[in-house]
């Protein structure tokens, strides 16, 4: 398959059916490219909608459902990467869209600049992390989209529009999470700060505990979250704070067995055998939920939020009012207790405060998430319907890049600026250039 931008720069890929990293979506798009410039993107948008052809963009597939799946023009944005501008003065850096996480953080730590919070891994690129309403756990921070301050997006008909505030500000409001409908985000501009040490706290805590204890532990940190682990009442927590140092990492050796050798490894081998033998994950659950350790290390911001994930699976997460997370949990709890299911990955809570961002799952309202996992691979549905059904009499809010089923009808109720998004996007794609099937069931046709 060969595709041509301007200035004869060419990209080839073979014919193929693109997947996701989880390996639960596909898609075989008619046209890749991979554009140099912003100019070779706008011109392929353009020619796209010359030949009838939907588009949409894909960063390194760390979403759940089918967003960026297409069978038109699909976008890989690897060559639009790297650091446009660093501005100390105003606090902020400007970086293209297709940027790994991963580059923008380590770079930033190199000019002693971080971002102010984000999300547990750093794999994606820049553009799919907001576009998807990406966030971390904070008392006072959370979303990445919320500590955008302009981003540059490519339209329908092949203009650039740069959004911030204060130019083309309704735009703006919408785009920072806009699930590729309103277009191609090619640069963010996010808002930085002095490169900080963080104190994490990791320690085992029993689920009554956590749970009686949730306000007061959310109140008094900084970052928390915690993980409980089906068929016990255990749980694994973590408190991130700032702290005036020094630095103390968690060390090499100990450092690997946590994150490394039983975080993963083991963890992998462990859910392998699950999977095959179902009626031995309780037991499991029980030997892993006390297998982890408390631990305290200090480090920069990067190295305390985030931790690799080798594992693969598939996930669902919703986001309720902050108030009934444990009642939420709770029931979560008894349900899979009073049932036959087999459930291997422990079930994730975190936080976030309320934003303004129309499309965002923390939405005008306090936050906590429920996410529920299980192993790439093991038969989902059963499991995931059952908790849908506890988030969504709590008013839940789905997030955006992982696995679902409501519609549009469901979410304009539950999300009170639905409506405001929409307008944007009749606005800037009236023929649904960047739709697909995912688009029209979660925001219409």
């Amino acid at each position: 398959m060969t595709n041509t931008g301007t200035g004869g720069a060419t990209t080839r890929y073979p014919a193929h059916t693109w997947r996701n990293w989880a390996g639960n979506v596909s898609a075989r798009p008619s046209r890749v490219f991979s554009p140099a410039s912003v100019e070779e993107l706008a011109e392929a948008v353009r020619a796209a909608a010359a030949d009838g052809l939907r588009v949409k963009a894909v960063g390194t597939g760390h979403s759940f459902t089918s967003a960026a799946a297409t069978d038109g023009l699909l976008i890989r944005p690897e060559l639009l990467t790297g650091i446009r501008e660093i501005d100390r003065k105003a606090g902020t850096v400007t970086v293209a869209a297709g940027t790994p996480l991963r580059r923008l953080n380590e770079a930033l730590a190199r000019e002693g600049l971080s971002l102010t919070n984000m999300g547990d891994i750093m794999d994606q690129t820049v553009a799919g992390a907001t576009s998807t309403g990406t966030h971390g756990t904070g008392r006072d921070s959370a979303s990445t989209a919320a500590q955008i301050r302009a981003l540059e997006l490519v339209t329908a008909d092949g203009s650039v529009l740069t959004c911030s505030p204060s130019e083309n500000p309704e735009i703006f409001a919408s785009a920072r999470v806009g699930l590729g409908a309103l277009g191609i985000i090619t640069a963010v501009t996010f808002a930085v700060e002095p490169l900080f040490l963080l104190r994490a706290r990791e320690e085992p805590m029993s689920f009554d505990r956590v749970t009686a204890d949730f306000d007061g532990l959310v109140a008094e940190n900084e970052h928390f979250e915690f993980y409980w682990f089906p068929h016990t009442g255990n749980c694994n927590t973590k408190r991130n704070n700032r702290s005036a140092g020094p630095a103390a990492p968690a060390g090499t050796v100990s450092g690997w067995i946590e994150d490394e050798l039983l975080s993963n490894g083991l963890f992998q081998v462990a859910c392998s055998v699950g999977r095959a033998v179902p009626r031995v994950i309780p037991s499991i659950a029980r030997i892993s939920s006390r297998a982890l350790s408390a631990r305290t290390y200090t480090d920069i911001p990067y190295k305390v939020f985030t931790t690799p994930r080798r594992v693969r699976f598939v996930e669902m997460e919703y986001a309720l009012p902050r108030e009934v997370a444990v009642d939420a949990l709770r029931e979560v709890k008894a349900m899979i207790e009073r049932s036959p299911l087999r459930v291997s990955f422990p079930v994730e809570v975190r936080t976030a405060p309320a934003d303004d961002i129309p499309l965002s799952t923390a939405s005008g309202r306090e936050t906590a998430y429920i996410a529920v996992h299980l192993y790439r691979g093991t038969p989902y549905r059963s499991y995931f319907t059952a908790v849908e059904r506890i988030m969504t009499a709590h008013g839940g809010r789905p997030h955006w890049g992982k696995v679902h089923t409501r519609d549009a009808a469901y979410l304009a109720g539950v999300y009170p600026r639905f409506e405001e998004f929409t307008a944007v996007r009749d606005r800037l794609d009236p023929e649904r250039l960047f739709g697909n099937p995912y688009l029209r069931r979660v925001v219409g046709g």
